[in-house]
């Protein structure tokens, strides 16, 4: 679980990204090698190994190494706390849209007339 104020900042720049957002993505269905993280990313080895790295700080990626091959898992628990995060400012945005929305109605905008 993200506990600190840094360990959740570190959540939301690996998720900042593109290809590591597709790679949380496709480690979502089991575990992957490190060519198959790069392959539909058209990134090299070193590439990938580095986004992998952004990932493993933030806690969402384990890397086990068996000989040469680096396979790589998901880990959910930063992300249910983003997700936490997140919910709590969910509602303070709801309440923000329903009050606009209401002003919305509430005075209509007039007509402007066309030249």
């Amino acid at each position: 679980m993200v506990e600190s104020p840094a360990a959740l900042g570190a959540v939301f720049h690996a998720l900042a990204s593109d290809a590591r957002r597709d790679m949380l993505y496709r480690l979502a269905a089991g575990e992957l090698t490190m060519g198959q993280l790069a392959a539909p990313l058209t990134m090299s080895l070193a590439g990938a190994s580095k986004h992998v790295q952004v990932l493993e700080d933030a806690g969402l990626v384990k890397r086990t190494i068996d000989g040469r091959r680096h396979l790589c898992r998901l880990e959910t628990a930063p992300l249910a706390a983003a997700f936490a995060w997140l919910t709590y400012y969910q509602q303070f945005w709801n309440e923000r849209l329903d009050s606009l929305e209401a002003l919305f109605q509430a005075d209509p905008t007039p007509e402007t007339e066309e030249p």
